[in-house]
């Protein structure tokens, strides 16, 4: 695999919900956008989710979920050759990158907890103290207030929040969000904003997948570890009923798959003053005052009615905004990465290749590029109704990770 690798243009029929599109060109350091997109890495293990980086710059990957086996790597730094990862905390760390032993039984319990592993990881994000916030979203079996008979779930299996200091390598802390999750639960990406409260909040979107108009925002207090469960069910975070779309790839037609999912993608912006959000499913981006939603006083009715509508998008994965306020969303339909440029408000694609196929997370780092991964997750055998036969995974080798320069500097690892 070459260091770097330009990405050239592609035909109009993956722009299609573009309005307009980025001149391509050949990678240098003095372009933006298309001009400047490049395939940064190429691995074989399987598609890549979230996407963050250590103080020191180094790319801490996720491996999605919806590939997961009990022996998988779900988080690890990306290796020097590009091509390969060390699972990251470190295999000695005594932090478990699953809850299960070898043969799928499960791990006992230590302490009536699952605190010493991660289970269902589908967002992680480090913060400025260098803090490592792992999303677990205890979802490799359904979600169950006790034990699971039919798939054997322990009753102490919990979703929950890890933090690890990257810079000691040591556990920092961990939040249990039992009381916070329901049944359909999908614990999805989520921002950090260390301005309010004592040590900061974490804000995560519940997407519900499936029970989409069960999705909520849940509000945790790192300091005190208490967490509260808003919006739930309310019109700016529960799916559209339109179908997810996506356009014909890798030799096969075009399609739509009609699972609904809630909020998705979030973000927090520079000054951490909003909170920007919208479902999967939804063709709206809503933004919030943090005052307002830290504000444990506000009944969802009042919390609602102070959110904003801020634009249109297409149906997004992932969503993260520079220095400017230009948000970048990830286009899952249409091999795209998109822009909404603050000043116009209007969405438009900004990034595009054939081959980045369900573009999931998008984080910046401080080398001043913005990285995605092309997790694939159409192609994997959940979404193949129309294979022969039904069911066929046609994901394939290599996994890759695309970085791009955005029109401005971001927050590293957001």
């Amino acid at each position: 695999m070459t260091t770097k690798k330009s990405v050239g243009c592609i035909t109009a029929t993956a722009l299609a919900l573009a309005t307009t599109f980025s001149a391509c060109g050949g990678s240098s350091d003095d372009q933006m956008g298309q001009g400047s997109l490049e395939v940064y890495a190429e691995l074989t293990q399987s598609g890549i989710a979230a996407i963050t980086q250590m103080q020191n710059g180094q790319l801490i990957i996720g491996y999605h979920p919806f590939y997961l086996t009990p022996t998988s790597v779900q988080v690890a730094t990306l290796n020097a050759d590009r091509e390969s990862s060390t699972p990251y905390p470190p295999a000695d760390s005594g932090l478990l990158q699953s809850c299960r032993n070898p043969d799928g039984s499960w791990l006992p319990a230590v302490n009536g907890r699952y605190d010493f592993c991660i289970d269902w990881v589908l967002g992680f994000h480090a913060d400025a103290n260098g803090i490592l916030w792992i999303l677990d979203g205890a979802k490799s079996t359904g979600i169950a207030k006790g034990a699971d008979a039919a798939s054997g779930r322990p009753a102490a299996l919990h979703a929950k929040y890890v933090g690890w200091d990257t810079k000691t390598n040591k556990l920092f802390k961990v939040i249990d969000l039992d009381a916070v999750t329901i049944a359909s639960s999908q614990h999805n990406d989520f921002a950090i904003d260390l301005k309010h409260g004592a040590q900061g909040t974490l804000i995560d979107a519940d997407e519900a997948v499936g029970d989409a108009g069960n999705a909520a925002i849940v509000v945790t207090d790192i300091a005190t570890g208490t967490s509260r469960r808003v919006l739930q069910s309310d019109v700016h975070v529960v799916a559209n009923p339109d179908p997810i779309r996506w356009a014909a790839q890798a030799g096969l037609p075009a399609a739509a798959w009609g699972l609904g999912v809630g909020v998705d993608g979030i973000t927090l912006d520079k000054n951490q003053d909003y909170l920007y959000f919208g479902p999967l499913c939804g063709y709206e981006v809503y933004r919030v005052h943090m005052t307002d939603l830290v504000d444990a006083t506000l009944t969802d009715a009042q919390l609602s009615a102070k959110i904003e509508f801020y634009a249109k998008k297409p149906y997004n994965g992932g969503m993260t905004i520079d220095a400017n306020n230009n948000l970048y969303l990830t286009e899952v339909g249409n091999m795209t990465i998109g822009i909404i440029p603050l000043d116009t408000r209007q969405y438009r694609a900004y990034v595009s290749d054939s081959n980045m196929i369900w573009p999931d997370g998008v984080s910046y780092n401080s080398d001043g590029y913005m990285y995605s991964g092309a997790a694939q997750l159409i192609q994997t055998g959940t979404f193949q109704d129309n294979a022969t036969p039904k069911g066929t995974a046609n994901n394939m080798a290599p996994y890759r990770i695309y970085r791009f320069k955005p029109e401005a500097a971001g927050t590293p690892g957001s």
